[in-house]
């Protein structure tokens, strides 16, 4: 998937059409991100990239209307009398969707793939072996903390019932099967630890690139990209939950240990931190994927048809009548992604390679079923993107130099 509106792709994740054969400033293009073309006016000549905006339905469910979120939910202390901030400031609202006015949905974040049917269910339960003491460092620190979280969550996966004829209930309570509200608080703890080696990396290498004066050859933009994505990930759980003080002091906790100890190691190694987070996302490819086997199978009957948060159709694209189980196929599709790219990352040199993933994304036919790239992979990849800027270049050039 192409990440510039410059170069047109076959990918189903992003194309870009115009109807004029131009990005002039009055040419009006189409954006396909699965959910049927996009009207767009007013493109910058030359720009790298653009912000795609359509209106979306207000649902009524409980669970997308924002009315209803507001009344069940405690208020922002920046909406308590007393505050010096008006109840009517759009600059004090703090729910994700309400920030973006009332008739204007799309693209308010990073570059972010949007999937197409096909695409949500290629994804793969894999595992890269290990090879090097690296490798086998972060892969045990990684299965480590998921034995020491199930343990403590009380989590037991098994394939069968250990009794023939057990109820949901039974297996619930035996910690054969997690609830909804279990399923919410692993997912919720998860994806706030999730979030916080892309922005650590980021950050380092944007310090890095001003101290040394140098470009940084891609990298920030993709780590602060998995940040953003892990960031809606927790935002779109959030609409369905609101977590207990309890829970939150246990985030707090986890956060402020994880995000220090994170940031040492990277400045120590940066390889062994992306291979760190790579096996993470096998993890938590594993996790959505029994998630999904469990809703499919009706062991989640809480969830079983319930819409999706209206965040997550905006985000990713959904259809309208998109339900939870579409999103949660989404989340795991974005896990995959995460798997692929930091498992990639880590096959490469950080201070001299480039990012292969800064101007395009493999589909998930690729991610989905592809552990990494080896780094001769990656450098065949970036050699194919230079060649499609060139192409298309070039193809622009034509018509100029025929009217002339």
């Amino acid at each position: 998937m192409i990440r510039t509106s410059l170069i047109k792709a076959a990918s189903p994740a992003l194309r870009l059409t115009s109807q004029t054969g131009t990005l002039s400033a009055l040419a009006t293009i189409s954006v396909s991100c699965g959910r049927g073309p996009l009207p767009f006016s007013n493109l910058r000549k030359g720009t790298t990239g653009c912000r795609q905006i359509f209106t979306s339905p207000t649902s009524g469910n409980a669970l997308t209307d924002k009315t209803e979120h507001r009344e069940a939910t405690s208020p922002h202390k920046q909406e308590l009398p007393g505050s010096s901030a008006p109840e009517t400031s759009h600059l004090t609202k703090h729910d994700a969707v309400s920030t973006v006015p009332e008739m204007v949905r799309g693209d308010w974040v990073l570059f972010h793939p949007v999937y197409s049917p096909d695409e949500l269910r290629a994804v793969e339960v894999l595992h890269r072996e290990t090879k090097t003491l690296g490798d086998k460092l972060a892969y045990g620190l990684v299965k480590l903390a998921r034995s020491i979280f199930d343990l403590v969550s009380g989590y037991k996966h098994i394939e069968t019932p250990p009794a023939p004829g057990m109820t949901i209930e039974e297996l619930r309570k035996a910690g054969y099967l997690l609830s909804d509200k279990q399923w919410l608080d692993r997912i919720l703890f998860l994806e706030t630890i999730a979030g916080v080696p892309g922005m650590v990396a980021a950050t380092l290498r944007h310090l890095t690139s001003l101290r040394l004066m140098r470009r940084d050859s891609g990298w920030i933009h993709t780590c602060l990209e998995e940040a953003e994505n892990e960031r809606m990930h927790l935002m779109t759980f959030m609409t369905l939950r609101q977590p207990s003080m309890f829970f939150r002091l246990m985030i707090l906790g986890a956060q402020g240990v994880f995000y220090n100890l994170f940031f040492l190691s990277y400045l120590i190694s940066p390889r062994i931190c992306h291979r760190f987070v790579g096996h993470l996302e096998e993890e938590a490819v594993v996790t959505y994927t029994r998630c999904i086997a469990d809703l499919e199978a009706g062991k989640i009957p809480e969830w079983t048809n319930m819409p999706a948060p209206e965040i997550s159709i905006d985000y990713w694209r959904l259809n309208d009548d998109a339900k939870l189980l579409d999103v949660i196929y989404a989340v795991r599709s974005d896990e995959s992604t995460h798997r692929f790219v930091n498992h990639s990352l880590a096959n490469l040199n950080p201070a001299t390679d480039v990012n292969p993933f800064a101007l395009r994304e493999p589909d998930m036919h690729i991610k989905g079923g592809k552990i990494e790239f080896q780094r001769s992979e990656s450098e065949e990849y970036v050699k194919q993107s230079h060649d499609l800027m060139t192409q298309h270049k070039e193809t622009k050039a034509i018509p100029s130099e025929t009217s002339a």
